[in-house]
Formats: C-alpha cells, structure tokens, sequence
C-alpha cells in the first residue's frame, strides 16, 4: 500500500525524534507561532507539576505551608536524591520548625541529625554540639533519624551536597516565619535571588564537610540554583496556588516571572540549539523540556503540538507559514 506524504513525514519525525527532528520547523516560526506552540507545552508542564503538588498537599492535610516546605525540600538537591530530601521534610515538618526557628542552631541540628548525614563523618566541637542538641530534640519531638545510606553521595558536585545544602535550608527557614508568603509575591529575578540565595551558617564558611577544615569560603546558595528554585517552585507554587484559589493574577504572575527567568542550561536545551531553536527564557526552556521528555522520548510525535501542526501543514499548503 502506498504511503501517504503525512505518513512519510511522520516516520521521518519519528526516526529523528532522539535529535528532535521538529527542530528545524521550530527554529523556521516566527516569535509569535513559537509562543502559541511554547504555551501550549507549558500549561502541559504545569498541568503534570500540579498534580505533584495536589499530592502534596494531600499528604499535608491541606496545608499550604507544609507543602511549601515538601516542595522546597523536593527541589533543593539533585534529582537522585529527592526522595531522600523527601523523607527528611517529613520527619523535621514545618511546624515544628518554626517552633525552634528563632534558635537556627537547633533548626540546623534537627535537619542534621534526622537526615543521618552526621554519622559518617568525623566530629569536631560544632557537629557534637549538633549531635547533643539532636539528642534533646528528637526527644522532644519524636524525631527518628534516617539511616544514612537514604542518599546518594557519589559524583555530586561539592556546592550540591546534601551537606551543604541542609546547612542552607537551615538559615533559610529561620529568616522569616512567612517564608512562603513572601515566596508567592516574588516577581523577578532579583526577587529570588534575594529571598533564597541564603548563606549557610559561619561554621560552613571553612567547611564543606562536617569536621573537615577547608579553605575559607562563603557557602551561599548560587544563582543558578535559585533559578532552579524559582521555575521548579516558585513559578510552580504560585500557579498551583493561583488555580486552588481562583486568583487569575497570581496564575499570571507564575507565567510572568518563567518568563522573565533565564533558560536553563543543560543538555535538553543544547540539543535544541543545535537544531536551531533560539531559546529565550525559562518559559520557552519549560515547554521544550516538556516536548523533549514527554513526547520526543517516547516518539509521540503524532500526539504533540509541534508533530501535529507539520503533519496538518503536508494536508493544508495554506498553513506552512
């Protein structure tokens, strides 16, 4: 049986889908086909995120800071270990944070102590003070530690250890008992690096390691990361809480800060550039993502916006442009 042009073009798409054969039709659009194909991507992005965030706040009883602090914890490592920065939010939860967040020291002593990490290293005076202080309050609370093999410590770049970044969250839940309201009225860039570019405590400034001196430094939370925060939970948290409450703007707002947040850089994003596809924000570098994990991975290219928009312009000359 002879093939039809839409189904020659639809194996091709899908042959070429591993090196995003759709590259070359994207990069030839316009800045508004672009958008209209990008948002549409998105909202499939954000649709997938909120469901992880209802599930969170279901598991929080409905608690919207509670699942704040799930969703912080969730995005603050890397991706091998978010099951792990799971378990630890879930053992310290909010509340009980905030009961000791004018004391960071016991904030930090809780994160530490719960998460197991101390365990492996060799102490000096600063973590036994954090191991006495645990002590009391996993009394106090009903804390259980976790055990330390919960977390995957190979091959993790030093500014992303697990170490370090409970150090952060530390400081970052004991600057203000309205952390998430301040979350939902970040606007820009500056916005979130102010709020979450946090330092951790003096003790980590010559340490990257418990009881291991290194050369002085100051342990802040990067720029680049708290991009990662702000399109993984920022933009995400605002939208969701946006759609739950029926506030248009704030959904607005989520939309208005990815797209004022720079693209992420990995290798997704490279692979598009190499097609041609100029990516110009955390907007656009959502919505490929979206296409490249969700559709090109598993060849769904007859199901996607960008499969179908080439597939109905072989039916319709017209619609080429």
């Amino acid at each position: 049986m002879e093939t039809t042009a839409a189904e020659r073009i639809l194996a091709r798409l899908e042959a070429g889908a591993d090196a995003y054969a759709c590259g070359g039709y994207l990069a030839g659009r316009n800045d508004l086909q672009r958008t209209e194909l990008f948002t549409a991507l998105l909202f499939d992005r954000l649709a997938r995120k909120m469901r992880l965030v209802e599930a969170l706040r279901k598991e929080a009883d409905d608690n919207w800071n509670q699942t704040f602090y799930l969703l912080y914890f969730r995005t603050l490592g890397d991706r091998q270990n978010q099951e792990a920065y799971l378990s630890l939010a879930r053992r310290v939860p909010y509340r009980t944070v905030l009961r000791e967040r004018l004391a960071p020291h016991a904030v930090e002593a809780m994160l530490f102590g719960a998460s197991g990490l101390l365990e492996l290293y060799k102490h000096d005076e600063y973590t036994l003070d954090l191991r006495r202080e645990f002590e009391h309050l996993s009394a106090k609370y009903g804390i259980e530690p976790m055990d330390a093999s919960a977390w995957e410590l190979g091959n993790i770049r030093p500014a992303n250890h697990p170490v370090l970044r409970l150090a952060q969250a530390a400081q970052f839940f004991t600057q203000d008992e309205f952390v998430m309201a301040r979350t939902m009225a970040c606007r820009t860039e500056g916005d979130i690096r102010t709020l979450f570019c946090i330092e951790a405590a003096p003790y980590w400034r010559t340490h990257h390691v418990p009881g291991a001196a290194s050369d002085e430094s100051p342990k802040r939370l990067g720029a680049f990361k708290a991009h990662i925060i702000g399109i993984n939970l920022v933009a995400v948290l605002q939208f969701a809480y946006g759609s739950s409450t029926g506030d248009e703007r704030l959904r607005d707002s989520a939309l208005s800060l990815l797209e004022r947040l720079p693209a992420e850089d990995n290798r997704f994003m490279r692979a598009w550039r190499q097609t041609g596809v100029p990516i110009r924000n955390a907007f656009e570098s959502q919505a490929l993502l979206q296409l490249a994990t969700e559709y090109c991975a598993a060849k769904r290219c007859a199901e996607c916006p960008i499969g179908r928009r080439i597939l109905r312009s072989c039916n319709n000359p017209e619609t080429r442009n």
